[in-house]
């Protein structure tokens, strides 16, 4: 008799299918982790990417040459498995005698710098315009949309082209016009997003008890949309190195000496025919690490897009 007494005093679990649900559902890192690796081309390039992001971590230590000195008693010597190759310059030297391994290997830097100073500017300025544009609406909108539109009209690698004319050629005034390229496609997701959000019942029951159009942005609205514009920043990573390579190509970007991948294409253009080599492993650096970043966008894809989970 006690022992129904305990039974019926003690408190009743709620096994309803959402608490079960709750209690189910592996920590969201792992569950990520599950989609991602669903994915094995998005699993093979951020693998590359993060050896990318060691190589240009450790270049002072790895990199066997400085960058910048020349070696004239080696001018365009061909890489080691080649006729006339040596040890001492694995893949090669350049057209002034400079070792290729050694400026592959500090160009991931500066490629990894572009990505993020592109990414990161283009990313919070769009964030913050379409906030306001998709928040307050009206005429607002009208005139922050208008102003993206034009800009989306133009070529992106041409507008870049024009945006460097204007502010000198340099390897900074590169990333700020890729930046300024990039940054439409971040405000039309952050306002394609908020447009969806603000009228849900948790913003709606937010307002209604004070919430300040700052903390609803920000606070309430903002993490809710932040699954799109992920993927968005690194596809635009990918681009943004892409961009910057070419504007070095054209001789708008990075400036001589510099190691940057565009830049080396566009010095060892004219020695193509008789030293395939250096331009090359530029060539490949690019091609390699754009694929990784955009493998990766697409695994970062399937595993933030609640529609492409599979139950």
């Amino acid at each position: 008799m006690a022992h129904s007494n305990s039974s019926a005093n003690s408190p009743a679990i709620d096994l309803t299918d959402e608490n079960v649900q709750a209690l189910t559902r592996p920590h969201p890192l792992k569950e990520f982790w599950y989609y991602f690796s669903e994915n094995r081309g998005a699993v093979i390039g951020f693998y590359f990417f993060l050896a990318i992001v060691i190589i240009a971590l450790l270049a002072g230590i790895i990199a066997p040459h400085s960058p910048i000195e020349q070696y004239r008693e080696h001018i365009l010597q061909p890489p080691v498995w080649a006729d006339g190759g040596s040890w001492q310059f694995i893949l090669g030297t350049d057209q002034v005698g400079r070792d290729m391994l050694s400026r592959l290997i500090y160009g991931a830097r500066y490629s990894l710098f572009i990505g993020l100073f592109v990414v990161t500017v283009a990313m919070f300025a769009g964030i913050l315009i379409g906030l306001i544009a998709g928040y307050f609406g009206k005429w607002i909108e009208m005139v922050i949309m208008r102003v993206m539109d034009i800009i989306l009209a133009f070529p992106s690698l041409l507008l870049a082209l024009v945006l460097v004319a204007i502010l000198g050629p340099s390897l900074i005034n590169a990333m700020i016009a890729i930046a300024i390229v990039l940054q439409p496609h971040f405000v039309r997701l952050t306002r394609a997003a908020v447009l969806t959000e603000r009228e849900k019942d948790y913003v709606v029951s937010a307002r209604m008890v004070g919430a300040t159009s700052l903390r609803l942005m920000f606070i309430t609205i903002l993490p809710n949309c932040m699954a799109p514009l992920i993927v968005q920043a690194a596809l635009s990573f990918s681009t943004a190195i892409l961009d910057a390579a070419a504007l070095g190509f054209l001789g708008q970007g990075a400036q001589p000496p510099t190691p940057e991948w565009g830049t080396m294409l566009a010095e060892a253009r004219e020695f193509i025919s008789r030293a395939w080599w250096v331009v090359t492993f530029p060539g490949l650096a690019i091609l390699l690490t754009v694929l990784a970043i955009n493998l990766m966008g697409d695994g970062l894809r399937d595993a933030l897009d609640p529609k492409l989970k599979r139950s």
